[in-house]
């Protein structure tokens, strides 16, 4: 396809972007809602279910970077219909898996899958959009990742509730089939000018720290933050990222460039995505159960709830105006003041203040539209053009560190500040103090088995819970606040400089332009 075409049809090329993000998005918070049921038919423990959402974000997260730079030396098209179809198989093969280590090894392939499709799609706007309008569309990118959030229990609960728990898979096979044939027929095909051999120490050294870094967020609430396992893990995964930047440094064709680091837009803006997903995605982990378990509604309701989430959509676009008139630094600490606005209005939440939940989750969505598109433009605009599949990895992983972060920490949170503040239940079967004690679902499954004299453990049990939401609400506001801090002392007051290369892509579109014209 010519450039001229690619330039006239670069919206409907991000149309096919932005559906390829809804997939991923969609298809984890489709899973929650699925394993109590994968639990009963395969015979799943509690640990063989949190490994089929580990298994996804251990690959995912760790072959991010690389992702990105497969794709700025072999093609992003290529490596974005490469992901989708690997994304595509392991979702049928997660869908009929006889057994739960067959679900876990497809949960992992689709882990590679998801890794190979998030850094194309920034990269591949990058390409065919020109730098004014980059903003405007990184805007429509982010926001499309928000759809997910209240489709995803939506969506879930109605396939369960007429078929099997694998149909949460297949759910993924028409939107992935179509995002392939409608990018094979528009998606230009880009690559660097200058791309060199690939850096394999760079990539083993890059899955190796995003790897042990990950896993070790993943670990650390279940053995201890202070604990040695989780001490060494991250001393492991320091150590790691020291000695891939100082190989990125020296080698001549480096993965990525590790001077983009020393770029106050590129560090800066990652820092802050970083503090943007932590906060979503504790508020994710905690209202979820909040809206199910306190306030009493099914996965349907709770997913319907989560609606005014979505005004990330609106004010995407109204931040990106905000940028033009107020500068990057402005815009995203607004952005960050909003959202920690709205983890404090969450934090006041209680079993009969369900309007002021969702009042704040509306916030929420407004902060994290006005910050989080800026910050991903600020990354996409500081990295050289024939480095956008790695530097766009780097916001990916900023988002996947986050989310990982946000859940650890949030439920590390939760789950001390309930315990600690449940009562003396009383007399209860063996066994059932302390499943009651571990979690508020297990204090609803202990309630439901004791009939009318269960009101009082649900009760307690609620009470316990709207404490130890605030106390993760406010842990997630502080976030919140550092980022704001973060952004006020690092980011530029104005966009990115133009990165190398800027200019002759500039006039390369504008005379696109001037063509399909």
């Amino acid at each position: 396809m010519d450039r001229a075409t690619a330039h006239r049809r670069r919206w409907q090329i991000l149309a096919i972007l932005c559906l390829s993000i809804i997939v991923i998005g969609l298809d984890n918070l489709i899973l929650n809602l699925a394993l109590p049921s994968i639990q009963q038919d395969l015979g799943a423990s509690g640990r063989d279910l949190q490994w089929t959402i580990d298994a996804y974000t251990l690959p995912f997260g760790g072959l991010l970077l690389l992702g990105g730079g497969l794709g700025d030396r072999y093609g992003r098209k290529r490596m974005l219909s490469l992901g989708l179809l690997v994304f595509l198989a392991f979702s049928l093969a997660a869908a009929f898996a006889p057994d739960i280590e067959s679900l876990i090894a497809a949960r992992a392939g689709m882990g590679v899958g998801g890794a190979l499709i998030m850094p194309a799609t920034l990269s591949i706007i990058k390409d065919v959009f020109p730098a004014e309008e980059q903003a405007k569309a990184v805007g429509l990118w982010a926001g499309s990742s928000a759809i997910g959030i209240p489709l995803g229990p939506v969506i879930g609960g109605v396939l369960l509730d007429h078929f099997w728990w694998g149909s949460v898979f297949l759910v993924n096979v028409p939107v992935v089939v179509l995002a392939l044939v409608c990018g094979f027929l528009l998606i230009p095909e880009s690559r660097a000018l200058r791309g060199g051999r690939l850096d394999l120490v760079g990539a083993a050294l890059s899955v190796a720290t995003l790897g042990v870094l990950i896993y070790g967020i993943i670990e650390a609430p279940r053995e201890g933050w202070g604990s040695a396992t989780t001490l060494s893990l991250f001393a492991a995964g320091a150590a790691l990222a020291v000695a891939f930047l100082a190989w990125e440094r020296r080698t001549a064709h480096p993965l990525i460039d590790a001077s983009l680091f020393r770029d106050v837009s590129f560090s800066g803006g990652a820092a802050v995505v970083v503090c943007i997903n932590f906060c979503l995605f504790s508020m994710l982990f905690v209202v979820t159960q909040y809206l199910q378990y306190v306030l009493g509604h099914d996965p349907i309701g709770a997913g319907l709830r989560l609606l005014p989430s979505c005004t990330l959509i609106v004010a995407a676009p109204i931040g990106v105006q905000l940028v033009e008139r107020v500068g990057v630094r402005r815009t995203v600490a607004l952005g960050m003041l909003v959202l920690a606005a709205g983890m404090g209005m969450l934090a006041a939440a209680d079993a009969s203040s369900e309007g002021l939940a969702l009042s704040a989750l509306a916030v929420l969505g407004v902060g994290m539209g006005l910050a989080m598109p800026p910050c991903a433009n600020a990354i996409l605009g500081a990295t050289p053009a024939d480095q956008a599949g790695a530097g766009s990895a780097v916001t990916d992983c900023s988002v996947q560190v986050g989310g990982a972060l946000g859940i650890a920490v949030g439920g590390s949170v939760l789950a001390t500040s309930y315990r600690g503040s449940l009562p003396d239940l009383g007399p209860l079967p063996p066994g059932a103090d302390g499943l009651a004690r571990d979690s508020i679902g297990g204090a609803t499954a202990v309630a439901g088995r004791l009939g009318g004299a269960g009101d009082r453990l649900l009760a307690a049990a609620s009470e316990a819970f709207t404490e130890a939401l605030r106390a993760a609400m406010l842990v997630s506001a502080g976030v919140a606040l550092l980022g704001l801090l973060l952004a006020v002392a690092i980011l530029p007051r104005r966009g990115a400089v133009a990165a190398p290369g800027a200019p002759e892509e500039t006039a390369r579109r504008k005379a696109a332009d001037q063509v399909s014209h």
